[in-house]
């Protein structure tokens, strides 16, 4: 009698399960793709107010500006909070709740001219902060799924779906929009219906497949469902004495102050089953390859925020019905071609490092910047019911796709190798997202402004010169964050198979240099 035999049952019971939880996660980022990170829905409510609400650009962009200022408040909280909560899956379904909420109130509330705009801007308020939970928390919710080993083709996964979702549901919108000009309110129908898919496929992912030490990078490989909960695998991040041996790294983590909000025994539950320590959050930031990382993604959000906000309202106004239209393309267009980018990311970024295929989206924006600028300098005031004119505005946003692209799913797997061994990747993410909102609060601003006081024209000049700033300083002094000798094979090659390699740094008592274990397939 094989008495394995049990266990050998039990674990193919908890890989089936794991697979259907990766499986309803992908379903459930789809959806996420208007929800994500509100700025669809935002672009969405631009065109909507200036277009049918007769807001002008600058309101447009105050509203912008306090969402943006408020995710950037929220963000990092966000993050520090699902480092240690061991309910994900229900702060991410009342975060998508709360904004589709918020969403629909903009549509029935908004009066025209900007009457109750006070109103608005705590709407945009109150939504910023709801929807910062919902980035870390579907990245904390996948790596605790895959672990940090499989976030290159589960993040590529999910920003697919997410891409197409926006894609579907940005073109359903639309589409009622065009329908039903110029009360176009309604369009907005499409946020409830995507939150109840987000809702009912979040509802599908078994909590017990979620590793909550693998989910803030503490070990590298999800466990659950697993005999051990220890392995080689193992990161062994810094601690405060070099000398520590297990037990006290266990009490270290147990007395740490946690945001749990009263869901008791998260932090004790890791110390446990990891005996290993994370950094804090002030270790987390003498990190220069972070804080680097952290000025190139504000400066990119900075510049590229309002580039898609000035196309949509650059092929919108003037042109009626068809300008809805035109302005919603422009986020199809660039999702459609986010799906693209994404699965190239997933596929190559281990092949030939993250460095060469980011440069490849940083650089793409400032030539979209220049071929917009060359466009409305040959055909300024021909736009309007010039149907190939604004064709070919509208292929500028393949670009988008490009650049925005690689940069939603290079972003997250750059801050997961920046952030490994460290047990803060929310944190970290947080932080990395909160740069995003605070460079896109600025643009969304100025682009504003500059569009109402210098012109479309000048002020995409302007944004090409600034755009190609990041992209020059993530050239000159962004590492490789993903190691040589942790490459995966090019895909085909019969040398593509499992491999571990450990990467140790030696503990330096000023920056306390974080040893990783790091597993590719």
């Amino acid at each position: 009698m094989d008495v394995s035999s049990p266990m050998v049952a039990t674990d193919d019971a908890a890989e089936v399960r794991r697979n259907n939880s990766k499986s309803s996660l992908r379903w459930a980022a789809l959806f996420l793709g208007e929800l994500r990170d509100g700025l669809t829905m935002i672009n969405m409510q631009s065109a909507f107010l200036i277009v049918s609400k007769q807001y002008t650009e600058k309101q447009v962009g105050i509203l912008f500006f306090v969402f943006g200022m408020s995710q950037f408040l929220f963000q990092t909280p966000a993050g520090y909070l699902y480092d240690y909560t061991h309910q994900k899956l229900l702060w991410l379904s009342a975060a998508s709740v709360a904004t589709t909420i918020l969403t629909v109130a903009t549509a029935l509330w908004a009066k025209e001219f900007g009457e109750n705009l006070l109103l608005m801007v705590a709407l945009k308020f109150v939504q910023g902060a709801v929807t910062s939970f919902i980035p870390p928390g579907l990245n904390s919710i996948t790596q605790g799924i895959v672990g940090s080993v499989g976030m290159t083709e589960q993040v590529s996964l999910n920003e697919m779906m997410n891409h197409l979702g926006t894609a579907i549901i940005v073109l359903s919108g639309s589409l009622i929009a065009f329908f039903l000009y110029p009360d176009i309110g309604f369009l907005f129908v499409v946020s409830p219906i995507a939150c109840l898919g987000v809702i009912f496929f979040l509802q599908r992912i078994n909590a017990k497949d979620i590793d909550h030490a693998a989910a803030r990078g503490l070990t590298s490989e999800s466990h659950t469902g697993k005999e051990s909960t220890a392995s080689s695998s193992d990161y062994k991040p810094p601690s405060s004495n070099n000398s520590v041996g297990t037990s006290s790294k266990k009490d270290a983590l147990t007395n740490k102050p946690s945001f749990v909000f009263g869901m008791n025994g998260a932090t004790s539950h890791e110390s446990k089953s990891t005996g290993l320590q994370p950094e804090t959050p002030l270790q987390v930031l003498r990190d220069p390859t972070l804080l680097i990382f952290l000025v190139i993604v504000f400066l990119f959000h900075t510049a590229n925020g309002t580039v898609l906000p000035l196309v949509m309202q650059t092929l919108a106004i003037g042109n009626g019905r068809s300008g809805i239209l035109l302005s919603g393309l422009c986020i199809i267009v660039a999702q459609v071609f986010m799906v693209m980018s994404a699965k190239i990311c997933g596929k190559y970024s281990a092949v030939y490092g993250r460095k060469m295929l980011f440069l490849i989206g940083f650089f793409s924006v400032p030539v979209r910047c220049l071929l917009l600028y060359g466009m409305l300098m040959m055909w300024e005031g021909q736009i309007q019911g010039n149907l190939f004119i604004q064709i070919v505005i509208l292929s500028t946003q393949i670009l988008d796709g490009i650049g925005a692209g690689t940069f939603g799913t290079m972003y997250i797997l750059v801050t997961s190798d920046i952030s490994g061994g460290t047990g803060r990747f929310s944190l970290i993410l947080g932080m990395t997202t909160a740069a995003m909102s605070i460079g896109g609060t600025v643009s969304g601003y100025l682009g504003e402004a500059l569009a109402e006081d210098l012109g479309y024209r000048t002020t995409f000049f302007i944004l090409a010169i600034m755009s190609a700033v990041p992209a020059l300083i993530y050239l000159t002094c962004m590492p490789e964050t993903l190691p040589d000798l942790a490459k995966k094979q090019e895909p085909g090659s019969d040398k593509a198979n499992i491999h571990s390699i450990k990467e140790e740094d030696e503990p330096s008592p000023e920056t306390g240099s974080k040893a990783r274990y790091i597993e590719m397939y």
